[in-house]
């Protein structure tokens, strides 16, 4: 059959159809018409409608011998529609007024025993295969459930004929006959023949001539004559790629498990990675390199895909048997497959994702319900090949695990060269990189952006596309749910990779709600690191959903938020809730939506995944009720930026950050306020100044709006904010902001409460660092001595208030007092907080910097390897306090005259600091002025003077002119320069 040949058939079943109801309207008041007509006159317009949508893809359709077969069953369709006008036809000429029943069982046995039901039946099967074929099903998919309840609706009318009406009757003779072929009934008495011969035949004698010649009761409506079977060929309803690109060795596995006897084999992945175009691929070389082997392809979506693949290979192999009308074709074909005389055989069952289609029951009298999965044949001359996003499905079909073969992303380089060959050259590869990145290293993703591209050039390029793709979610959404066809993709499978994916998401959410909420939930998080102990939190307390920020928020050190998870549940309900986690990441993992570590706490989603979940929910109105969840559960669980928290901080802050970029509703904003302000505590901790003034930020703007200024917990974040800007070196504005919280503060909590006395010690820092060492000292003092009454000598608080103070008096000069103090506080640190512990470094490396002033380099520089060393460890290499201990211990070995070790720390911390917190932050200019002096004392004048210039330039630019800092570096540069 051509391509044209096609829709002239369903032209041709749609005139037919005209006819045959305008035949009935003669026909339809006649008394005692059988039920069975009317039934049949109603489902005649569906006909009409379904052939007439049919029209214009059939246009479309290219020969294939797939193809071929679908024409073949329109052929029969054509010939059983004939059948009933003609039905109609005989009564309208031999009836009047009255039904006449001997009239319509003339011409049913005639017609092969075939009564208007059965006629209409069989058509309407024959339609259901037609909108079920891949080249119908993503246009026609509508017209699946009409014409499936008119079949069901025909099933259970009122036959029009008994069984006994339609067998010969004694006494009676008929002949009829087409072409070549004639049979003659004889009864009792003097017969003529059909030559106009008499004869006599005694007793009741039913003659058959050309008895293999006859009409046989099928549902096809055709002879079941024996026919040659042919030679093995390949029903593969897809071209083979141009552009296919070999994925490592993954089609040789397929090969090399399928030279086994009785092989199965799986390719398990998401949808899009490319499982059906390995197939194909796989399937095109066997049929170019073993010609002796059949290759059957048999979509496996829905039963009624299944149903019509096994009826193909039926035709294909013209099994004897097939157009019987109750025929169990899946019986059939394994009989078939199953005789190993039959040859060699390879079946690729794809897009197998749902279990019910192979293991739920199926309809239909002659299977009793059997399951698909009892006609899969195990015998030793074929292997069966599955493509599946279900690796429980894959692994029932195939016995087990380790016959799947599991298909992800693409490696980067394969990646590229599917891009390459789908746009042509690569112009920048750099682009090409970052777009195949971008995208996941999904197949399907890129081919997709090719295809974008390609049909916007020239005005859309790989470039174009990637810094639209990266403007916002919403452009990427757009991006992605563009469809540019696909010739080697199923017709009922979207060609847009958000389509795809979506199509799991309603499954599993008709399958498993609550799986589809835990993937809701998950779309939220960052892609990586999502802990499974944040998603499976029983019960959250009334606090953390309303917001610690409006009720918990009475002190500027916030109490650890991990406390709104409510513990106190019910052991049998928890073990149900686990149950159900359990469940639901099952199913999650099995569709290859979600991966676990090693340890299996935590999950990974690709981020164009996430996405897709996310325009998921927006279209049913969902997202904001997922995205309240997430903050929800992420407050409760994410503490403050306190050092005994860190652990749980640096495992959720991703996540953090992740959120920042969200825009909450209005009632969620006071908990992502808590959020953010907990965030930005942590970054400020680990150094990360500018994602912590952003958060901070953030966090102080809606409290200050939602609670005004003067709210503790508004307070609580400008304090957090002023400390962030006073070690950006923003004094100025750190000193405005930390004498508002300060004074308002006296005011509402009282001059001697602990959370007064810590913003006086903040702002008492930012004089220090402003080089106001008296006004620094002086509030020092007052809070160390406040803290020693109210909360005791050896309180955290207060040694810090010590070690503050000792800080001033190194500055000034004042060695062997700051010394004293320096002792105490680190010694009582190392007793109470631990000898690693953040305070207890800062309290070793202020004791060395005193010692080092007071030209005890030695024992300066073993306190400073000790500080840096375990700096490095607990905070990183390139934590601000880090790096300063690296500077401390360069300024010691350049006080020993070790200019080459003190040069190499310098340069490695001034390119740090320029890096972290920028070219002019007053930390990189102390590292400057550093270096500066080393190159100085190892003879490099020239180097040196040059430096030192330049920060002094920049210290008078940010620091002042009239700074400490300032005026010693612009007394050196004078003093080398004369």
């Amino acid at each position: 059959m051509s391509g044209r040949e096609l829709p002239r058939q369903i032209t041709r079943l749609i005139e037919v159809t005209d006819r045959t109801m305008e035949v009935y309207d003669t026909i339809k008041d006649i008394r005692g018409l059988p039920e069975a007509f009317q039934e049949v006159r109603k489902w005649l317009p569906l006909v009409e409608q379904t052939l007439r949508e049919a029209k214009t893809p059939a246009k479309k359709v290219e020969f294939t011998n797939d193809t071929n077969m679908l024409g073949t069953r329109m052929d029969n369709c054509e010939e059983k529609a004939d059948n009933l006008l003609e039905i109609f036809q005989k009564i309208a000429r031999k009836s009047t007024e009255e039904y006449v029943p001997s009239v319509y069982r003339s011409i049913a046995v005639k017609l092969g025993k075939h009564r208007v039901e059965t006629l209409m039946g069989g058509i309407l099967e024959d339609l259901l295969a037609l909108v079920a074929h891949h080249m119908f099903q993503a246009v026609m998919q509508k017209q699946v459930e009409p014409l499936d309840k008119a079949k069901q609706e025909l099933a259970n009318v009122s036959p029009s004929l008994s069984e006994s009406d339609l067998d010969e009757q004694p006494g009676t003779a008929s002949q009829h006959g087409d072409g070549n072929r004639q049979l003659n009934n004889f009864g009792i008495g003097p017969q003529k023949n059909v030559d106009g011969n008499y004869f006599e035949a005694k007793g009741d004698q039913h003659f058959v001539t050309e008895i293999k010649h006859i009409y046989a009761e099928n549902r096809a409506g055709i002879s079941d004559r024996p026919e040659t079977p042919p030679k093995p060929f390949a029903t593969i309803p897809f071209s083979r790629d141009p552009d296919f690109v070999n994925r490592g060795n993954i089609v040789d596995q397929i090969d090399e498990r399928c030279s086994n006897p009785a092989a199965r084999v799986a390719l398990v992945g998401l949808g899009g990675v490319g499982k059906s175009q390995l197939a194909i691929e796989f399937a095109h070389r066997i049929a170019a390199e073993q010609p002796d082997v059949w290759v059957f392809w048999v979509h496996a979506g829905t039963q009624a895909r299944v149903e019509e693949g096994f009826r193909t290979i039926a035709d294909a192999v013209k099994l004897p048997g097939r157009n019987q009308a109750k025929a169990n074709i899946p019986q059939i074909v394994y009989h078939w497959l199953s005789n190993e005389r039959n040859g060699r055989w390879i079946m690729i069952l794809d897009s197998a994702d749902d279990r019910d289609v192979f293991y739920g029951p199926t309809s239909g009298d002659a299977r009793n319900g059997l399951p698909f999965v009892t006609y899969l044949p195990q015998s030793r001359n074929g292997s069966v090949i599955i493509t599946t996003r279900n690796k429980d499905l894959a692994s029932r079909l195939t016995h087990r695990p380790q016959n799947r073969i599991e298909v992800g992303p693409m490696a980067r380089m394969d990646a590229l060269t599917l891009l390459e060959k789908k746009l042509g050259s690569l112009a920048d590869t750099d682009v090409a990189d970052d777009l195949v990145q971008v995208l996941d290293f999904v197949p399907l993703a890129i081919s997709q952006a090719a295809a974008y591209i390609q049909a916007r050039a020239p005005r859309s390029s790989p470039k174009k596309y990637l810094a639209e793709f990266r403007e916002s979610e919403c452009k990427k959404g757009r991006l992605l749910e563009y469809d540019g066809g696909d010739l080697r993709r199923d017709g009922g499978a979207s060609n847009a990779i958000l389509t795809t994916w979506q199509i799991s998401f309603d499954y599993i959410r008709s399958k498993q709600p609550s799986a589809a909420d835990l993937l809701s939930l998950m779309s939220f998080f960052d892609r990586q690191g999502i802990p499974g102990w944040v998603l499976n939190i029983p019960r959250i307390s009334k606090e953390a959903m309303q917001g610690r920020s409006q009720n918990k928020d009475s002190t500027l050190e916030l109490d650890d938020s991990s406390s709104a998870i409510d513990d106190d549940t019910d052991d049998g309900t928890d073990d149900d809730i686990d149950s159900g986690f359990e469940d639901d990441v099952a199913m999650l993992r099995d569709y290859c939506l979600i991966t676990t570590n090693e340890v299996g706490d935590e999950f990974e989603m690709h981020g164009l995944v996430q996405l897709s979940t996310r325009r998921w929910l927006e279209a049913f109105g969902r997202e904001e009720v997922f995205k309240k969840q997430y903050i929800e559960r992420l407050t409760a669980s994410f503490p403050t930026g306190q050092y005994e928290n860190w652990a749980t901080c640096r495992s959720l802050f991703a996540h953090v950050q992740v959120a920042f970029g969200y825009r909450p509703s209005e009632d969620t904003l006071g908990i992502w306020a808590t959020l953010l302000h907990n965030g930005g505590w942590y970054a400020w901790s680990q150094g990360v100044y500018e994602v912590a003034q952003q958060m901070l930020g953030k966090a102080r703007k809606v409290r200050k709006r939602r609670l005004g200024k003067d709210d503790m917990a508004t307070l609580a974040s400008t304090s957090i904010f002023a400390m962030i800007l006073s070690n950006q070196g923003r004094w100025e504005e750190a000193e405005k902001l930390e004498v508002q919280v300060m004074e308002t503060s006296k005011t509402k909590l009282g001059a001697d409460q602990p959370d007064t006395l810590t913003s006086m010690a903040n702002l008492a820092s930012t004089y220090r660092n402003q080089g106001r060492w008296e006004e620094a000292e002086k509030l020092e003092v007052q809070v160390m001595e406040t803290s020693k009454t109210k909360l005791g000598a050896d309180q955290p608080d207060t040694l810090t208030s010590m070690a503050n103070l000792a800080s001033t008096y190194r500055n000034q000069g004042r060695w062997e007092e700051a010394e004293k103090l320096e002792v105490q506080v680190m010694e009582t640190s190392k007793t109470k907080l631990g000898a690693d512990h953040p305070d207890t470094l800062t309290s070793m490396a202020n004791l060395a910097s005193t010692y080092r002033n007071q030209g005890r380099w030695e024992e300066a520089e073993k306190l400073f390897v000790q500080v840096m060393e375990t700096c490095k460890t607990k905070l990183g290499a390139d934590h601000p306090d880090t790096l300063t201990s690296m500077a401390n211990l360069a300024s010691t070995y350049r006080n020993q005259g070790r200019w080459e070790e003190a040069e190499k720390l310098f340069v490695q911390v001034m390119e740090t600091f320029k890096t972290k917190l920028g070219a002019d932050h007053p930390d990189t200019l102390t590292s400057m002025n550093n270096l500066a002096f080393t190159w100085k004392d190892h003879g490099r004048h020239s180097d040196a003077i040059a430096l030192m210039e330049k920060c002094s330039q920049a210290r008078q630019r940010v620091l002042g002119a009239g700074h400490p800092d300032t005026l010693s570096s612009l007394a050196a540069v004078a003093e080398w320069s004369s």
